[in-house]
């Protein structure tokens, strides 16, 4: 039992780096990725689609993204929804694509950024520990119920806490990792 609690507790700390990940991928860094526009979404015949799902998406340069959509009508669309986002990235297009040019970030957009992964990690740090509080709850609950010994429940706590730790290291890594990228000139 307590190994099928701290089995789940695993898969949703992973769920929680990878969804850390995705924010952070989405998340301009002064470089041209074409990550940058998965969230953004486009009223395609009356339903709201991801850009990505009705357009092809490519990086041609190190500071522009190509969008091509595969239906020309699309393109009115495809650039009302990009202004309307948070990119504050201006689409240029010429009639059969957009072109959207990166701009280079000043030094206060970077410590901006830096302060948005930070409180993003953050998150995922206090997602990560309610995780752990739902496992622990779980664990003291078998011993009331008399199901898990002392010794099982202690050693039990103990993996909880060491799952926590990996996790949250994982995430400062993360976090890392990004803060690199953002400061990078």
């Amino acid at each position: 039992m307590i190994k099928d609690l701290l089995n789940d507790a695993q898969d949703r700390m992973e769920k929680v780096e990878k969804i850390l990940i995705s924010e952070f991928s989405s998340m301009r860094a002064g470089r041209a990725t074409s990550a940058l526009l998965d969230r953004i979404m486009v009223d395609y015949y009356g339903t709201p689609t991801p850009v990505n799902q009705t357009a092809n998406i490519s990086c041609p340069e190190p500071r522009m993204i190509l969008v091509q959509p595969w239906d020309k009508n699309l393109l009115p669309a495809i650039e009302k929804a990009i202004l309307k986002s948070d990119l504050g990235i201006t689409p240029n297009s010429d009639g059969t694509v957009i072109r959207l040019v990166v701009p280079q970030l000043t030094e206060e957009r970077r410590k901006d950024l830096v302060k948005q992964c930070s409180k993003k990690a953050e998150e995922s740090k206090v997602a990560v520990r309610n995780i752990r509080r739902d496992v622990n709850d779980g664990i003291k609950a078998l011993e009331k119920s008399k199901e898990a010994s002392e010794d099982e429940v202690k050693k039990g706590l103990d993996d909880a806490q060491k799952l926590t730790d990996k996790f949250i290291k994982r995430v400062d890594e993360v976090l890392a990792q990004k803060e690199k990228e953002v400061m990078e000139v």
